[in-house]
């Protein structure tokens, strides 16, 4: 992984995802005539995990802010959750490093970009393995921390990175513990990217069933999605055209212009 510099954090008054945020807004947005970029991006972004998710399966998502996962998720059995006390959520106020639900709950959980704002990884891919069910999946979209996403967190001032942690240890945060919207978008490089070091900490709990690289210029077009920023508006033949364009950069330059990453963890037994 190629990198701009090696870590950039901007203050709370300076971050433009804490700034701007506002789930509320989001959600009269998406309902709206003007989401037509965006609801692309989202069914992009959840479409792909129905193959993974049985008709009766009973399933949690995790950090999710506006709880777009419902619109798209073809199970009816799926909760939202997250750390704030939204009317719309299934259950608020939920730590995901630490639920209160019993062992063996989920038959998967979903996490869309969240593990990049949680403060101690680790410890949620441990709580979340003791929620699922034997044979259980959680499933995962992040920022993939390329090049271009480098640059584009640097000139918006929008969330922030940090290479040069030690994304293993449990002791010390990872994000800032204090604010909901702090992220560090290098964690899940960090924790992938090294298929030993996975394997060597997490490989006793967690198999990677699934994995893939996505989005670029469509995630830059969208208009954001809990927060607002310009795009221009496209039609779906337009959105299909940019969505292979996407496709053909990932494949040949991924470390320069690939956004999200996909991946699908099973739980192994113990």
């Amino acid at each position: 992984m190629f990198k701009v510099i090696n870590k950039i954090k901007f203050s709370p008054n300076k971050n433009r995802m804490r700034i701007l945020s506002n789930t509320k807004e989001a959600i009269i947005h998406f309902n709206s005539s003007k989401s037509k970029n965006l609801k692309f991006l989202l069914k992009k972004r959840f479409d792909w995990m129905n193959k993974f998710i049985d008709k009766n399966d009973t399933g949690l998502e995790v950090g999710s802010g506006a709880g777009f996962a419902k619109f798209f998720i073809n199970n009816k059995n799926l909760k939202t959750s997250d750390f704030s006390s939204d009317d719309h959520l299934d259950f608020k106020n939920v730590d995901a490093q630490s639920t209160n639900f019993n062992d063996n709950t989920f038959d998967y959980v979903i996490a869309s970009n969240m593990i990049h704002h949680v403060p101690y990884p680790i410890k949620f891919f441990k709580e979340i393995n003791r929620i699922l069910k034997k044979d259980g999946k959680l499933i995962i979209f992040d920022a993939y921390c390329s090049i271009l996403l480098q640059l584009v967190m640097i000139l918006m001032k929008h969330e922030g990175f940090d290479f040069t942690i030690n994304v293993w240890d449990e002791k010390n945060p990872k994000s800032d513990e204090e604010d909901v919207w702090d992220g560090n978008i290098g964690v899940t490089n960090l924790i992938f990217d090294n298929k030993d070091e996975f394997n060597k900490n997490l490989g006793d709990i967690f198999s990677i069933e699934y994995e893939k690289l996505t989005e670029c210029f469509i995630f830059l077009n969208s208009g954001g999605v809990t927060s607002q920023t310009f795009y221009i508006p496209l039609s779906d033949k337009l959105l299909n055209m940019l969505n292979c364009i996407d496709n053909f950069l990932i494949k040949l330059f991924p470390n320069i212009f690939c956004l999200g990453r996909r991946i699908v963890l099973k739980k192994n037994d113990n």
